[in-house]
């Protein structure tokens, strides 16, 4: 079951864990995301929760609204949001990582890429 903090707006978590599910390939491009009504019910969350976290995905371009038909994945939004998530790894993440990485003395000799 999926537990939400007091961070982030819980439309918002529920708009990344989608997207991470859509990066991993566990939501296909071109086909129907799950119903509102599905989601809601999955993740114990209002209708309208989900409706927010699902126009939040349609504003980053990685769905589509289609008239009586739901909210498709739509073609290339795994690539689109591969890269997004690469730039913002490298410019915010990856700098804070090697600071520490240097200030650890963790070279990358002591890096298992593997697991």
């Amino acid at each position: 079951m999926q537990t939400w903090d007091d961070k982030l707006p819980i439309y918002q978590q529920l708009a990344d864990h989608l997207a991470a599910s859509l990066l991993d390939g566990e939501l296909p491009e071109g086909e129907p995301m799950p119903s509102v009504r599905t989601l809601a019910s999955r993740y114990l969350l209002n209708p309208l929760t989900v409706s927010r976290a699902l126009q939040a995905l349609g504003d980053e371009g990685l769905v589509e609204t289609r008239r009586g038909l739901g909210c498709y994945v739509r073609t290339g939004a795994r690539e689109r949001l591969k890269q997004a998530e690469r730039r913002r790894f490298l410019t915010e993440e990856w700098p804070q990582l090697r600071t520490r990485l240097r200030r650890l003395d963790i070279s990358a000799e002591h890096l298992n890429w593997e697991e």
